[in-house]
């Protein structure tokens, strides 16, 4: 009984201070992302890369307005842009907040050993499109739990 009485203090004190990763927010006029202090976000004509600094994934994040693509064409859009041979069912889609139509889609690309994860946010001609890419072999642990809470913090503001 005190075996399992020690355990149990033990897991209970560890995850009562384990220590978070501190985090800022990068806000851009219509959208906004929570990432890990100490990542380094770039811009270049308006596609923003966040990445940590040994550069083994980023997150970029593009957005586009004015865009002519058809929802029923967005699927094929999201495949295309890994070249992947993948069904549309692989691409899950849903009704999102605020109105936009939200895509996911998760592939791994065994030629260049990568993992790769993309939303889409989609409605009317707005389009934002969220990816990560991280090294397969980094794709466990704590990157891809960093990697993920960034990607879902991201939030539009319109």
């Amino acid at each position: 009984m005190k075996k399992i009485l020690s355990a149990l203090f033990f897991c209970i004190g560890f995850f009562l201070f384990a220590q978070s990763v501190p985090t800022k927010v990068y806000e851009s006029p219509n959208y906004s992302v929570t990432l890990p202090d100490g990542w380094k976000v770039t811009n270049d004509n308006d596609i923003v890369n966040i990445f940590p600094n040994n550069h083994i994934g980023a997150i970029t994040i593009s957005e586009y307005h004015g865009l002519n693509l058809p929802k029923t064409e967005t699927k094929k859009f999201i495949l295309a842009l890994y070249q992947s041979p993948d069904d549309e069912k692989k691409v899950t889609s849903r009704n999102g907040k605020k109105g936009y139509t939200e895509y996911f889609y998760e592939y791994t690309d065994e030629k260049e050993k990568l993992v790769w994860l993309t939303r889409v946010f989609q409605k009317d001609k707005d389009l934002f499109l969220i990816s990560v890419n991280c090294k397969k072999q980094y794709w466990n642990g704590n990157y891809m739990k960093l990697f993920r809470e960034a990607f879902e913090s991201f939030k539009i503001k319109q």
